[in-house]
């Protein structure tokens, strides 16, 4: 099958196979047309000057235009400009759902090597251009040369963050609808393929020989998909899979679909609010007969009917602007070609087949290997991995970026994902939806617990062997497995405690992950601080109050360590009453060890040497020397901040005698010489 590719210019630069980061990109089509007056309109854009900031690029098209694999496209031409390397992140979840701009902006930095350990956590706020994620990022863009490609934009309020005052980087983002908020942007609209495309990709699809000798027919087809690329590669797939069924028949049949769609909902839901002009079947949107910005580049318009650029404004303040509340993600109407190609597809799998495109909802970011899809469905990997193949081959998955360790890897396109879920819930009984669930979640639980005992084999033994097929390799394919999957694994735990019904194997799945994710010498405090939540969040759910006083306690000395003593205190404080309620004096020595702590560093010296006496009485009554021995130095310390010298050293010298009771050498050495300091400074008329 001959590959057919748009014809562009190389880009100016280093050879773009040197570049770092396009292996993150989505695999995109194998096979690719068309789209010459886009990606010219997108060149044209892309060396506007831009002074104060990175140039924004915004691909528009509704769902099933192709603005994915256009941007993709574009980026590995231009990828040699930008030898700093081609960053990643879709800001939209497969069910529209709304990803928050810091979490893009740590997966993002990680993704320039930048160590993540030292971003603090989000602050209250938590999501706009002050969040430290997103203040990190534009920090490391600086002085940089970097392609972003943003994919599936929900609103400007996910992109304006990210967006850093470095002309030399460029951003493209991609997205069904505008984006008002951030000026100066004139969107390139996708509409439908022009009949030569439309034409050449049926050709290599389906091939050649089928669709030349009826010329009449593709044409049918190609109008009847509305010429767009997400149906034309449906029906594709139908006619790969039915040999005997004519071109013309399939396109009648397309239309006999559409119309059936079209009928079977109610009127209110036929025609959505696009925010983007729809094409007509021709491939010509009416965005067309616009002009300057948001006129649509479709069909045979030249590139030069781009504006040209307006002078960009030196105060960030003024060209850029939070936007509206998020808006619902743009709908495939009822009656949109996609909706029948789909229909058609489906209603030509294997009851299998089917059964695993509608369980693959159910997977973390709609996003499956053969390990979990087996899961999902109850099968051996092997069969589920011919499965996964077939469902790729009719164009109803899009193949992702393989793991690290060449397993395939397939993701069920946005688009799709509500008619599978509508399907689900129709054929699917809710105890069969349960189970899947269960068993993904064990099956994560399982792999998890194989890659700690991989990475940490001093730990203990680690679960029963999985099957050859499921199988962790070794230590380094263990860290490669976690850090991959470490998305879809923190997705799932948080799914399935957010409904609840599943808490048992969630709370396996995040104990692992607690125990995995640091051995991998990567693992985000963000990260670790979503998983202390979900445990914090189960705990209380089910009443267990030692559980939630420990997520509470890791939650504190997570803000701790990122200087956050004000939140850090707010912890402490909530976890000593839950210790209290458990009757667990441990805890609750903790818990006023660590709010005391946040008074000493907030230089509030009367409330740490309070808070750090109340510990002291606890370890007192538990007989826990050690601690002891350490408060009171640390009493000691907060007494000298207040000047009460006479304090200080008497609660020095109590510090040494428990030291020498328990025979710790080193420590009392450390007291002593700060009970000598102290004698010194007082000498001194401190």
């Amino acid at each position: 099958m001959a590959r057919k590719t748009a014809t562009m210019e190389a880009g100016t630069g280093a050879p773009a196979e040197r570049v770092p980061g396009l292996d993150r990109l989505p695999a995109g089509p194998a096979l690719f047309v068309g789209r010459r007056t886009e990606l010219a309109a997108l060149r044209a854009a892309a060396v506007r000057p831009a002074e104060g900031r990175s140039p924004v690029l915004v691909l528009a098209g509704r769902p099933g235009s192709g603005r994915t694999a256009l941007a993709v496209r574009f980026a590995v031409t231009v990828a040699g400009q930008y030898p700093d390397g081609v960053l990643f992140a879709r800001l939209s979840a497969p069910d529209g759902g709304r990803v928050p701009p810091a979490r893009a902006a740590r997966r993002l930095l990680e993704q320039l090597g930048a160590d993540t350990a030292d971003v603090p956590l989000p602050g209250a706020a938590g999501d706009g251009r002050d969040d430290p994620a997103c203040v990190a990022l534009r920090a490391a863009l600086a002085g940089r040369r970097v392609l972003l490609v943003l994919d599936d934009v929900r609103d400007a309020g996910q992109l304006w963050p990210l967006l850093a005052d470095e002309p030399g980087c460029l951003v493209l983002a991609t997205t069904a609808g505008p984006l008002t908020g951030i000026e100066d942007i004139d969107p390139v609209i996708l509409g439908g393929l022009d009949r030569t495309a439309a034409a050449e990709l049926l050709g290599d699809l389906v091939g050649g020989t089928r669709i030349g000798c009826d010329p009449v027919g593709a044409a049918d087809l190609a109008e009847a998909c509305g010429s767009q690329p997400a149906a034309l590669r449906l029906m594709a797939g139908r006619l790969r899979g039915k040999p005997e069924l004519a071109v013309t028949e399939a396109a009648k049949e397309l239309l006999r679909a559409v119309a059936e769609a079209g009928k079977a909902e109610p009127e209110s839901v036929k025609e959505p609010a696009e925010a983007v002009d729809p094409p007509a079947p021709n491939g010509k949107g009416k965005g067309e007969r616009g002009k300057g910005r948001g006129a649509a580049v479709t069909g045979p318009e030249p590139a030069a009917a781009v504006d040209p650029p307006a002078e960009p404004a030196r105060d960030p303040a003024a060209w850029v602007r939070p936007g509206p509340e998020p808006a619902e993600p743009v709908p495939v109407p009822d009656n949109d070609p996609l909706v029948g190609a789909f229909t058609l597809a489906y209603a030509g799998l294997t009851a299998a087949q089917a059964r695993m495109l509608r369980a693959l909802t159910l997977a973390p970011a709609q996003s499956a290997d053969p390990r979990t899809a087996s899961a999902l469905v109850g099968c051996p990997a092997p069969e589920a991995a011919t499965t996964l193949a077939a469902l790729a081959e009719r164009e109803l998955l899009a193949e992702e970026p393989p793991a690290a360790d060449g397993t395939a890897r397939y993701r069920v396109p946005g688009r799709l994902h509500p008619r599978l879920v509508r399907l689900r819930e129709r054929d699917d009984r809710p105890a069969e939806i349960e189970l899947a669930r269960a068993r993904l979640l064990e099956r994560l639980v399982r792999l998890t617990e194989s890659a700690r005992s991989l990475l940490d084999p001093s730990e203990g033994a680690g679960p029963d062997p999985l099957p050859g097929p499921l199988r962790l390799k070794s230590a380094a394919h263990a860290r490669e497995w976690l850090l991959g999957e470490r998305d879809p694994l923190l997705g799932a735990v948080a799914d399935a405690i957010g409904q609840g019904d599943l808490d048992g194997s969630a709370g396996r799945l995040v104990t692992a992950l607690l125990r995995s994710l640091p051995l991998t010498g990567a693992a985000a405090p963000a990260d670790l601080h979503q998983l202390h939540e979900l445990v914090l969040t189960v705990a209380e759910r089910h009443g267990r109050p030692r559980r939630a006083s420990a997520a509470l306690l890791n939650l504190g000395d997570l803000q701790a360590a990122a200087g956050r003593w004000e939140q850090a205190s707010g912890h402490y404080r909530a976890a000593l009453e839950h210790a209290r309620t458990a009757d667990d004096e441990a805890l609750c020595a903790r818990a006023l060890e660590g709010a005391a702590g946040c008074h000493r560093a907030l230089g509030d010296a009367v409330r740490a040497a309070d808070w750090y006496g109340r510990a002291l009485g606890v370890r007192q009554s538990m007989g826990d020397q050690t601690a002891e021995a350490r408060l009171l130095a640390r009493v000691a310390e907060a007494h000298a901040a207040q000047r009460r010298f006479d304090e200080a050293e008497r609660e020095y010298r109590a510090s040494l005698s428990a030291l020498r009771r328990i025979g710790d050498e080193r420590g009392r050495e450390a007291v002593a010489a700060a009970l000598a300091e102290l004698r010194e400074r007082v000498s001194a008329g401190w």
